[in-house]
């Protein structure tokens, strides 16, 4: 549940990304996009449950499938319901090249989940996702991202790796004394952080866009450290699964810090996401 407030600010920076280039578009139209990704992160984490039942049979017996509560058919009708109508959602505020985009996240899903997961093409997969989320914002403003400059389409390239990067250490959660994977996880967050440097030297924003997209920077820095810290000294699960929860939640972060440079208020509008995020935390898992 608080992943899925971690999917609209990749929409909202998709979207920021494209009003540097000089498009522009109506709010309604980011927000129709924003809630097609809910979607799309909704019928992902159905379907990731549904593939995983036979595993989760024999080490994860509370389980919504395992125990019963759930049938395994009805989670597979739910999650491939709610990519479609993802897809349908993009079309009708964006047109065709949001329902494309919307679409490659929803095969970018269904590789992960189905085909992919464990391998490393499924550290790509997973990165892809987010990727590709972040390209679906930019359809806010029709087909403009092909005509953005190649420093702006760089940056789903840099979530991609992040989110890669923190998938190969929740890969190998339950194993134990694996700090390579944690020191990849941290190698990929130091990565985007200098990203997001260069992107601010590139794009030139105003000095108060500077300071507040470096405020997001450091809070992100900030947020991710600690836990990883904690992990890479003693790698169990007990450590390592807060880590994972702590990089997929800074992910709003980095967006905020990334989005800020087309203005405050993008930033801003990615950020606030982490509210609701937080506080389901206390609730719910974040994986």
């Amino acid at each position: 549940m608080p992943n899925l407030f971690t999917a609209p600010p990749d929409v909202i920076l998709g979207a920021a990304l494209v009003s540097v280039a000089g498009s522009d578009f109506v709010p309604a139209t980011v927000a129709g996009l924003a809630i097609a990704s809910v979607c799309l992160y909704a019928g992902g984490t159905t379907l990731n449950d549904a593939f995983d039942a036979p595993i989760d049979a024999r080490e994860r017996h509370e389980r919504p499938i395992p125990s019963g509560r759930v049938s395994r058919r009805a989670a597979f009708g739910l999650g491939f319901a709610l990519l479609l109508v993802a897809v349908g959602i993009a079309f009708v505020v964006a047109g065709g090249p949001a329902a494309v985009a919307a679409g490659l996240v929803a095969v970018a899903i269904v590789a992960y989940d189905g085909l992919l997961k464990g391998a490393a093409a499924g550290f790509l997969a997973m990165g892809a996702t987010r990727g590709l989320n972040v390209l679906l914002g930019t359809t806010a403003a029709g087909s403009a991202v092909l005509e953005s400059p190649l420093r702006l389409l760089a940056v789903p390239a840099v979530i991609t790796g992040y989110v890669a990067a923190v998938t190969f250490m929740a890969a190998r959660e339950t194993e134990g004394g694996n700090r390579g994977a944690v020191a990849v996880a941290a190698a990929g967050a130091v990565a985007a952080v200098l990203a997001v440097g260069w992107y601010l030297v590139a794009v030139g924003p105003t000095a108060l866009e500077a300071v507040v997209a470096t405020a997001f920077a450091v809070a992100f820095c900030w947020w991710v450290s600690r836990p990883l810290r904690a992990a890479y000294a003693d790698p169990v699960p007990s450590t390592v699964g807060p880590a994972v929860g702590a990089c997929v939640l800074g992910l709003v972060l980095l967006d905020a810090a990334f989005a800020t440079a087309a203005g405050v208020r993008w930033g801003l509008a990615a950020g606030v996401f982490l509210i609701p995020a937080v506080g389901l935390s206390h609730v719910f898992d974040v994986t």
